[in-house]
């Protein structure tokens, strides 16, 4: 294993936080755009992408402001950028398809389930607004929606415009749900798969779990059908998942969607600190960072051929 490449994917903003618990959390295009070109340059070969209103701060699913993110990052660097279709509370599945559909992305995250997704129990900061906190708060009777109805759907916009899914599983039986996807020739492989553990309301975020899940995959697919990832939710969850990715064989997400902190004594000043984390806990363990044209060679991600979107 020693030399193996590692893809970093750096979840900048999310769409389950709220601003007010973190002044490091981008919020406006030009916040995101700046934050995702810093963990860009910090070794991040992914971009993952949520956007949010620019006056509250609260998730959106704006076409024009995915459109200005997406074109400010393609503009100034090669990172593959992959938008969410997860969105945020209470979001339909056609809002939160529209960036597939409209904007023809080379990647974009695909959810393998319904689920209890609870936020509820985040710390009420003084730097909160109202409206986070009842957002927050909302989630104590959230499902987190993607029927096989919502699937099937999906499935045939990303097949329509090329865009090649990375499939969040949040649990064992997610796992199952794609292979029934794949049985029925909705998607194919190769694919990509990420392991999102530590979500109140899905699987949590220790070895044994993730070990689980990945030779749960394994035998559904075969391990030379997929390359896979995790994303470890809170801390230490991140960066011991990572280590347990990078042992494994596989790639890992760090960001501030998923995570506040770069240590247990300090909560992280940007997304690129971050990334510099993850980056020397891959050398510390000999293997080396992957560039974006070298993920997508993993990927199997044929470059894109678009030309960049014009900022409104």
């Amino acid at each position: 294993m020693t030399g193996e490449k590692v893809i970093i994917s750096c979840a900048v903003t999310g769409g389950m936080t709220v601003p007010g618990q973190s002044p490091a959390i981008p919020k406006t295009p030009d916040e995101i755009i700046r934050s995702s070109l810093e963990a860009h340059a910090a070794g991040a070969a992914i971009i993952h992408i949520h956007v949010r209103d620019p006056l509250t701060g609260m998730p959106s699913a704006d076409l024009s402001l995915f459109a200005e993110v997406l074109s400010g990052i393609r503009a100034s660097c090669d990172a593959i950028v992959q938008p969410t279709t997860g969105g945020g509370v209470g979001m339909t599945i056609d809002e939160r398809a529209r960036v597939v559909v409209e904007l023809r992305p080379e990647m974009a995250t695909f959810n393998l389930g319904s689920f209890n997704f609870g936020i509820f129990t985040v710390h009420h900061r003084p730097e909160m607004a109202p409206y986070e906190i009842d957002y927050l708060e909302s989630t104590r009777d959230y499902v987190f929606k993607n029927t096989f109805a919502d699937m099937y759907k999906l499935a045939g916009h990303f097949r329509s415009v090329g865009t090649k899914p990375e499939f969040e599983a949040y649990d064992v039986g997610h796992l199952f749900n794609l292979r029934h996807l794949l049985d029925n020739g909705i998607m194919n492989a190769p694919f990509h798969l990420q392991f999102v553990l530590g979500v109140l309301g899905a699987n949590g975020p220790t070895l044994s779990q993730l070990v689980h899940m990945l030779s749960t995959a394994k035998e559904l697919f075969g391990a030379e059908h997929f390359t896979w990832s995790v994303a470890g939710v809170g801390y230490p969850a991140e960066f011991h998942m990572g280590a347990s990715a990078l042992t494994l064989g596989g790639h890992f997400r760090v960001g501030l969607e998923d995570n506040l902190r770069v240590s247990a004594d300090r909560r992280a000043g940007s997304n690129a600190e971050l990334v510099r984390k993850a980056v020397a806990l891959i050398e510390l363990l000999d293997r080396e960072v992957a560039s974006p044209s070298e993920a997508r060679q993993l990927l199997g991600i044929v470059p894109a051929q678009e030309p960049a979107l014009a900022r409104p």
